[in-house]
């Protein structure tokens, strides 16, 4: 118990004394390259396995480094390697690597400041494997749309601008009438106008690939506007922070210090600061967590509930597991539902622009017929 303590102690003092460093613009600022999150998944096991076998930390990274055909993360490796042996703490010889994000090293630290290095590893490489699950699933949801919409596009713009003047030459000396001068009115308005609405469509999507600001927006605007998107964000949120915190808490690090680092998992979201109040409440006020939660975090009823039946059970980490993997049930669930949504919204999109299209394109044709016959009567 005193050494858990004087480890929480430590990490505090850490945090203080760690210099802050000042934000970057959001938009366009020069991201560090991490390593493909595959990589780190066998990493994070390979090494965990070796510690368990009573391999120590410095060796471990060596072993691992020796023969690995990724020729950046040998160096990084090695990096960490010699920064170790020198006495450097892992976690900041794995801050000095850039090459690792902020929840990646608070586990690390916590786990080594806990003694339990090898379970910090093999966790990171649990929750780095889920990531890529629920990534790939979210990226396949957006791929079609982004690929069947700016074809349609495509084709609409080219059937304005080609298309649809051959056929008002073909009405040369005809005065176009009703939803055949509309047709033309729209061709002209396009022509003119397609190459700037183009380019800002580019600036737009370089903007919200550039800025991470633009894409909490969004998906903030996203999340008040839908339901089936704002339970999916939420419950992937909530499955992160408190899978994170029962790690650090079954671990020996104090529930303060667990719900400061779990914070920095969801750092570009709203949970970030609400976490870090609820911690800077529980710390220093002394009220229980839950309430903590309950007045300064956005999370859903049920884990205050939960997070009270735990404190008064001494059963907190039990019920942080439960929470963790119920949402991650939800999550899989409504992953489903929003494919659905987005079903639905790409195909009301394509109808629309096909619809536009084909009114544009052949509507004029086919009513030029009935017109030249009245012109000539």
């Amino acid at each position: 118990m005193n050494e858990v303590t004087t480890a929480n102690k430590t990490i505090r003092k850490s945090t203080k004394d760690a210099p802050k460093e000042k934000p970057k613009s959001t938009l366009f600022a020069p991201k560090i390259s991490l390593f493909k999150k595959k990589e780190l998944v066998q990493m994070f096991r390979s090494l965990a396995s070796m510690l368990k076998a009573q391999i120590n930390t410095a060796d471990a990274l060596k072993y691992y480094a020796n023969g690995h055909p990724n020729k950046e993360l040998v160096k990084a490796l090695m990096q960490i390697h010699n920064d170790v042996n020198k006495g450097v703490q892992v976690h900041e010889a794995f801050r000095r690597s850039k090459k690792f994000d902020d929840m990646t090293i608070g586990l690390i630290q916590a786990g080594s400041d806990a003694g339990q290095l090898d379970t910090a590893f093999s966790e990171l490489g649990k929750r780095l494997k889920s990531e890529i699950f629920f990534r790939k699933k979210v990226r396949k949801l957006i791929m079609m749309p982004c690929i069947v919409i700016p074809i349609l596009i495509c084709a609409f713009i080219a059937s304005q601008v080609k298309i649809v003047p051959k056929v008002e030459k073909m009405m040369a000396g005809m005065e176009p009438r009703g939803f055949v001068a509309l047709s033309f009115q729209i061709s002209d308005i396009v022509k003119e106008s397609w190459v700037v609405a183009v380019l800002i469509m580019l600036t737009i999507v370089v903007v919200v690939w550039k800025s991470d600001r633009v894409k909490n927006a969004i998906i903030n605007l996203a999340m008040a506007r839908v339901r089936v998107v704002r339970m999916m964000v939420m419950s992937l949120r909530q499955m992160t922070i408190l899978s994170t915190i029962k790690l650090l808490y079954s671990n020996g690090i104090n529930l303060a210090k667990s719900l400061r680092v779990s914070a920095t998992s969801v750092k570009k979201t709203p949970f970030y600061d609400e976490l870090r109040k609820a911690a800077e409440m529980y710390e220093k006020s002394g009220v229980p967590v839950s309430a903590a939660f309950a007045k300064y975090t956005s999370v859903d009823p049920q884990v205050v509930h939960m997070l009270a039946i735990g404190e008064k059970s001494a059963s907190l980490d039990v019920q942080l597991g439960m929470l963790a993997e119920m949402f991650e049930e939800d999550a899989e669930q409504l992953m489903d539902d929003f494919s659905q949504f987005i079903s639905f919204v790409v195909m009301v999109i394509a109808v629309v622009l096909i619809a536009a299209v084909f009114l544009g394109t052949f509507m004029p044709i086919f009513m030029m017929g009935p017109q030249m016959m009245q012109d000539a009567m």
